[in-house]
């Protein structure tokens, strides 16, 4: 059996087995007796030790055994040798001692594993029984036992942990600072803390306490931990998402911000993770927590878009988003603390309501990357509308946040044809308000970082618009022009999907795209960086596949570019030179005509009269 699964009063009944065998060894032992009389002295206190920590482990069914489990196994390591050694004293004739040879310096070594084996015994009592009233701090032990000499962080991070398990509410809460504060220094304590089995006191104070100076502190030291997958899993494995999303929905505000904020970096790292807080319903809370009744009832003043506010107002007043809102807050009174959390919501500053959207945009941000079902889940709690909203009325990271759900959304919505036709179906007014916010920031903004993913949305929704929605197609058609080659190149790439043979209307829209200047923009584009040229090139070759034939001769230099690309891009995939070739092709054919025609005319005989 591994020492990890073995019973800890079976574990430490081998060395206390071990102390009583050398006992004997030492009442036998005819040379060396006193060296043999020390050993057994030793032995004997080890033993007492060891019965000590029995009956401890006997009267507290839930303590913390790593330290004890690693502890023990080094002590029984240690009283091995040193019984092997007090048998070779007992020899009775010469022949014998001559192939069992004793030495002073062996004792020395034995005596040197055996002050080692007590100095952790008693660092490991102090361990169990320290606390404040005993004149420990909080029972955190800083003093260095001898296991740990060659790595002093794992001494620390093991009597964090124990105090965790030992402490009243106050020591708990200084031992989980400190070892975030460990946790911080490096990814290696962060393993060991993992490793030593950090999380799970972590998780069960985090389920069981509603201190909210504890549960902020549980937060932050798993949100510290949760960098990395592996650990992600580790805390997930601990039931930590369903004691994560309970907090989420009940705690006050002050605490859902710090541990919204862990859901979000836990979805970051782990999709496995993503799909698990959705299980558990997480999404509900943070829509919630992202739409307050108050707010939603207020209208920003300033240049908007009228028909966005017209919509967005007549879904939150007729359609029931604010009557979903107080039934998501009925959902906090379900979970308890309701009432309360309700109360403190309303004494709480503005600075700390933004931060806690803030913190909920974001993991809704991070729960709808990559996740069909979680986008699904967003649309269905009426999120479309908060999101287009706060797009509207917010600044700042709150409006980055939300826009960047948004593309999230949208991107999901894109692969998955059901999700697209059921939430951005062309009459549904929180799609149709979202595109309006989208329209906007592409046409009004000139912040690239609001525009690209704008632009990238828009982009992701192209198989969704029907050939009258020009107003949607032509801002992202201006921004071809644009002098930021990020935003030019992001506009080439969504313009593709509009073009782009997998899209029905790829015909209609590229007569779109060329009707409102969009040829000439992309020439210029050409001439940029290695990224803009290559999706421009793709974006041409579209356009060259379904521009009429009457347009070709317009636009000759569309063949040029396109026969000039071939040549530069030797090494692209076969479904790229299939692309360029295709285009060039088609253009060719047209151009062959043209050339045919004004021949067969210049041939003819010309009458004067």
């Amino acid at each position: 059996m591994a020492v990890d699964e073995t019973p800890i009063q079976q574990l430490l009944s081998f060395p206390i087995m071990l102390s009583e065998r050398i006992h004997h060894a030492v009442i036998a032992a005819n040379t060396f007796k006193s060296e043999c009389f020390q050993v057994g002295k030793q032995s004997e206190r080890i033993a007492i030790m060891l019965r000590s920590a029995v009956r401890y482990a006997s009267s507290n069914n839930s303590f913390y055994d790593t330290p004890v489990r690693r502890i023990v196994t080094q002590v029984s390591n240690n009283l091995s040798p040193a019984l092997t050694l007090v048998h070779k004293c007992r020899s009775r004739n010469v022949l014998t001692r001559v192939f069992n040879i004793v030495t002073a310096a062996d004792f020395k070594t034995v005596f040197c594993l055996l002050d080692a084996s007590l100095g952790d015994l008693k660092w490991m009592l102090n361990l169990f029984y320290s606390d404040a009233s005993a004149g420990g701090e909080y029972g955190i032990i800083l003093s260095l036992p001898p296991i740990a000499t060659n790595d002093p962080v794992l001494s620390w991070i093991w009597s964090f942990i124990a105090s965790i398990y030992v402490s009243n509410l106050d020591g708990q809460i200084d031992a989980i600072n400190e070892l975030s504060s460990v946790a911080k220094d490096n990814d290696r304590n962060k393993i060991i803390i993992v490793a030593e089995g950090g999380v799970p006191p972590l998780i069960k104070l985090l389920k069981e306490c509603d201190s909210p100076n504890a549960q902020i502190a549980v937060a932050n030291a798993l949100f510290i931990l949760a960098n990395d997958e592996v650990r992600v899993r580790v805390i997930a494995k601990e039931l930590g998402v369903k004691a994560i999303v309970g907090v989420l929905g009940s705690a006050p505000m002050r605490v859902q911000i710090v541990v919204a904020d862990l859901v979000a970096r836990m979805a970051e790292f782990d999709s496995m993770v993503r799909e698990e807080f959705a299980r558990e319903n997480a999404i509900r809370p943070l829509v919630t927590l992202l739409s307050f009744v108050d707010d939603l009832q207020r209208v920003a003043v300033g240049k908007q878009s009228e028909h966005s506010i017209v919509q967005i107002n007549k879904q939150i007043e007729n359609n029931g988003l604010s009557s979903f809102s107080y039934k998501l807050g009925a959902f906090h009174s379900e979970g308890g603390g309701g009432v309360y959390g309700r109360r403190e919501r309303g004494n709480e500053t503005r600075e700390m309501k933004l931060k806690l959207k803030i913190s909920s945009s974001q993991a809704l941000r991070m729960l709808a990357r990559g996740s069909v079902s979680n986008s699904k889940r967003i649309t269905e709690t009426k999120g479309l509308l908060c999101l287009a909203k706060h797009i509207e009325t917010a600044k700042g990271e709150l409006q980055l946040n939300c826009l960047l759900t948004i593309m999230e959304i949208t991107a999901a919505a894109e692969a998955d044809a059901d999700l697209r036709r059921a939430a951005f179906k062309t009459n549904s007014p929180a799609a149709k308000a979202v595109v309006d916010q989208l329209v906007k920031l592409i046409q009004d903004s000139n912040n690239p970082t609001l525009q690209i993913p704008a632009m990238r949305s828009i982009g992701s929704l192209a198989r969704t618009f029907p050939t009258r929605e020009t107003r949607v197609l032509v801002p992202i058609v201006s921004q071809l022009g644009n002098q930021n080659q990020d935003v030019s190149t992001e506009a080439a790439i969504s313009l593709g999907k509009f073009a782009c043979p997998d899209n029905f209307l790829c015909v209609e829209h590229t007569k779109t795209i060329i009707e409102y200047g969009g040829m000439q923009s992309l020439m210029r584009l050409l001439r940029g960086n290695e990224i803009a040229k290559f999706y421009g090139v793709v974006l041409l070759c579209y356009l060259a596949l379904h521009i009429a034939e009457k347009e070709v001769s317009a636009h000759g230099r569309m063949l040029t570019a396109l026969e000039g690309a071939e040549r530069t891009y030797t090494t692209q995939s076969a479904e790229f030179k299939e692309l360029i070739s295709n285009a060039i092709r088609r253009l060719s054919v047209y151009h062959s005509e043209e050339i045919s025609v004004t021949v067969s005319y210049a041939s003819q005989p010309h009458y004067i009269y």
